[in-house]
């Protein structure tokens, strides 16, 4: 039988690419993808392959990205532990694996040309993934095209870049050096959020920064977040999970060591749990065996995470540098809001003008509400306008700025407000008086709030907030056509001064000079006027002070009406009261007869 060689078979060109397009593809994490296509250029810290034990900590928060539910991911951070890295691997991985159109937000167009060269390309440059799918010649450096995808690259202070295009996978970087909202326009971080609503279903958002005050961008995305994930480690003692405090961390005292170099150089840290001694060398063990924990959350499935940790998780940074920069700090408070910034990843406070609502409980007088302290000399009140109701508060005024809120509360309309500022009020020796002056605010239904102080101008006069001012307030004159009080004076305000002045006043003990409130004040009046804070930002290399809520959703109305009753005051004289007093009884002192006088000043002649 004849024997038949088997032909070869041959497999069309075309087939092999068609199989490959169907081959199911291996599913990665952000964090395996990482490891295995990732590789960080000369000009790392550590370059070569990415290597997630160097810093484990970051592996949750890039595999958050595939968890399902979630679609905004916010990492506060301290400097320097991986932030930005860890929005690059993200990156490389939606070119990768999972193309869609992306965009990256930095602090300024110039940081982002200055990134793409220094990070962006090499990061696609030295990974044979991103290379096959990079087209450079149709990219420009603000528009990264890829086969299948454009990466969009712009900064904050282009608010038109922000407002067009669908865009599914949003990465805002450094959010805190953002520039803050316009006249015109919304904040940066609301107008790059808004184009992602296309993608509402399956949309990713990263948002990552080094905090500055409680105000900025990513704290409130902290506040904000449904979920919030620490990092705990094992001690190498107890095996108990802890979470790394700067306030664990000790170092000898400066009478049995001198030198700060020598003390920050013994600096250890002090397990929470057991006493134990844990030193450096422990750390990266720790690191590794650590896990994130969700110490807050609001919701069984929550959209949104926030991960917070400290530079004591750094692997780059020793306990004995985060000492010895804290004793170089701790002195100077431009140093030190860095260091709570930077090293603590925490908000900077101002608590030289803190105040808190026990502080004004303790002001609380023997005096019942609705009476005046025999000492009052004016009486002023203020009103916060609000879109469903007005809240007011009247305040006693005596010598030496001495001040004590006499009644306060809402009303549903103006009319009610009329009603009780006409109310007389009394001391306890039976003397009346009326309120002099009220101030009432205009920035909410100002049309009503013009009419209500032209008709009731015996003791009225609308009001407008300023942020500064040479003086605590100044006379305008109301400006609107066809308006019945066109025309007459409005007061403008400088809140800031007057909210340092109600709170450093606060803080005297009860008696002259000091801002007192009546026998009954109620905690939620006591937690209005203390609803803010007083904050230091830098701005164009200048320190600024400025109130700001503590809590983006606290109420602060009672200590606008305060702040309208301080000004109010001090349109009529009030710091000048006690020399009125002085200059009544020179002026009432009797004068004797020349002759009586001339006796006097010749008791001798006889």
């Amino acid at each position: 039988m004849r024997a038949y060689r088997q032909k070869p078979y041959t497999v069309a060109p075309w087939i092999l690419p068609a199989i490959e397009v169907l081959r199911p593809r291996e599913r990665l994490t952000v964090s395996q993808w990482a490891e295995r296509y990732r590789v960080l250029d000369k000009n790392s810290a550590m370059p070569g392959g990415w290597r997630n034990t160097v810093t484990p900590y970051l592996v949750g928060i890039m595999d958050a990205f595939q968890e399902p539910d979630i679609e905004k991911i916010v990492f506060v951070k301290p400097t320097q532990v991986g932030g930005t890295a860890t929005m690059e691997n993200m990156l490389g991985y939606i070119i990768s694996e999972d193309p869609a159109p992306s965009m990256v937000v930095y602090p300024s167009d110039k940081l982002v040309e200055s990134t793409v060269e220094a990070r962006i390309e090499p990061m696609i440059e030295n990974s044979a993934p991103l290379v096959a799918k990079y087209k450079k010649r149709e990219s420009t450096a603000l528009r990264l095209k890829f086969i299948s995808m454009f990466l969009y690259l712009t900064g904050a202070n282009s608010p038109a870049n922000l407002a067009s295009k669908a865009i599914r996978y949003l990465f805002l970087d450094e959010v805190d050096k953002y520039p803050g909202a316009s006249k015109k326009e919304a904040d940066p971080v609301s107008l790059a959020i808004e184009r992602t609503k296309t993608f509402v279903t399956n949309r990713k958002i990263y948002m990552a920064s080094t905090p500055t005050v409680k105000s900025g961008h990513i704290w409130r995305a902290k506040e904000g977040a449904e979920e919030e994930r620490h990092y705990f480690v094992p001690c190498p003692h107890c095996q108990n999970d802890i979470e790394l405090k700067f306030m664990q961390l000790k170092w000898p005292s400066k009478d049995d060591v001198p030198l700060e170099a020598d003390r920050a150089a013994r600096a250890t840290y002090v397990c929470q749990e057991c006493d134990c001694i844990i030193e450096e060398r422990n750390k990266m063990d720790m690191l590794r065996r650590g896990k994130w924990k969700a110490v807050r959350t609001s919701s069984t499935r929550p959209t949104s995470v926030v991960f917070w940790l400290n530079t004591l998780y750094s692997p780059f940074t020793s306990f004995a540098e985060i000492a010895k920069e804290f004793m170089a700090s701790k002195d100077d408070p431009e140093k030190l809001q860095n260091f709570v910034n930077s090293w603590l990843a925490e908000p900077w406070e101002d608590t030289n003008l803190k105040t808190n609502a026990e502080m004004v409980l303790e002001r609380q007088t023997d005096v019942p509400e609705w009476v005046l302290p025999e000492w009052t000399k004016l009486v002023t009140a203020g009103v916060d306008v609000q879109e469903n109701c007005l809240y007011w508060s009247i305040r006693a005024w005596g010598d030496y700025m001495t001040s004590q809120n006499v009644a306060h509360g809402q009303a549903l309309s103006f009319e009610q407000i009329e009603d009780i500022m006409n109310m007389k009020l009394g001391k306890a020796s039976g003397e009346t008086m009326l309120i002099q002056l009220a101030l009432i605010d205009s920035g909410d239904q100002t049309d009503e709030v013009y009419e209500f102080c032209y008709k009731n101008s015996d003791w009225a006069l609308p009001s407008k907030g300023m942020d500064t001012m040479l003086s605590h307030y100044r006379l305008s004159t109301i400006n609107k056509t066809g308006s019945i009080a066109n025309g007459m004076n409005l007061v403008l305000m400088d809140v800031g001064k007057y909210k340092s002045q109600i709170a450093a006043r606060m803080k005297r003990p009860n008696g002259r000079g000091s801002w007192m409130v009546h026998r009954d004040c109620d905690m939620d009046y006591a937690t209005q006027v203390t609803a803010e804070h007083q904050v230091v930002e830098r701005k164009n290399g200048k320190e600024i002070k400025r109130w700001v809520k503590k809590s983006t959703h606290a109420d602060n109305h009672y200590l606008d009406c305060e702040v309208g009753a301080a000004a109010a005051a001090d349109l009529l004289g009030v710091r000048t009261l006690f020399l009125r007093e002085k200059e009544e009884t020179k002026q009432a002192k009797p004068t004797k007869p020349k002759e009586e006088s001339w006796v006097e000043q010749n008791d001798t002649w006889v």
